[in-house]
């Protein structure tokens, strides 16, 4: 086997929010042994008009592949109730994106890497921000503290006080 590779992935939910991100940390939690898990930010949907949004990145070291992951988060997503029958922005259950697989750029297994999002959208990078400060963007060349530093899109969010297992993971007042 190889060696393992850290990814971040972003969690997102605007439809019974608490209850889909909690199904996914649950089921990310028995396919990964240690889950690195940023504050919980209540957002603005972007790109049409919608319930606000939940949304975290986890950090997760894995052995398997992209195309492994994306096949298991697409699988999560519709059995939390996600449905791909519907415009692109709107209303979801619930929302995986890989956006970092180690320093990996470009398209790998029909991903693109790293994700465009994460460069465009406060709701991806400040979470990311929050759990891997000083770890470096693989194309842009700048860590996602001084991306997060620089940010200027005027996109809002909030953290939330959010508990999983007993354990506060996020709280309204940080």
């Amino acid at each position: 086997m190889s060696n393992p590779v850290r990814v971040y992935l972003s969690i997102g939910s605007n439809v019974d929010r608490e209850h889909y991100v909690t199904a996914a940390l649950e089921a990310l939690d028995k396919w990964f042994d240690e889950l690195a898990i940023s504050p919980v930010y209540d957002s603005e949907a972007v790109g049409f008009n919608g319930s606000p949004f939940l949304n975290l990145v986890v950090g997760v070291d894995t052995e398997l592949s992209v195309a492994e992951l994306s096949r298991r988060f697409k699988q999560l997503e519709a059995d939390n109730g996600r449905r791909r029958d519907v415009p692109k922005f709107s209303a979801r259950t619930l929302d995986l994106d890989i956006l970092t697989y180690g320093d990996a750029a470009g398209p790998i297994d029909g991903v693109e890497l790293p994700r465009g999002e994460i460069l465009k959208n406060a709701f991806v990078l400040r979470p990311l921000a929050d759990i891997a400060p000083d770890d470096v963007h693989p194309v842009c060349g700048k860590t996602y503290g001084e991306l997060w530093r620089e940010y200027s899109t005027g996109q809002k969010l909030w953290p939330v006080d959010f508990h999983w297992r007993g354990r506060r993971i996020s709280s309204a007042a940080s």
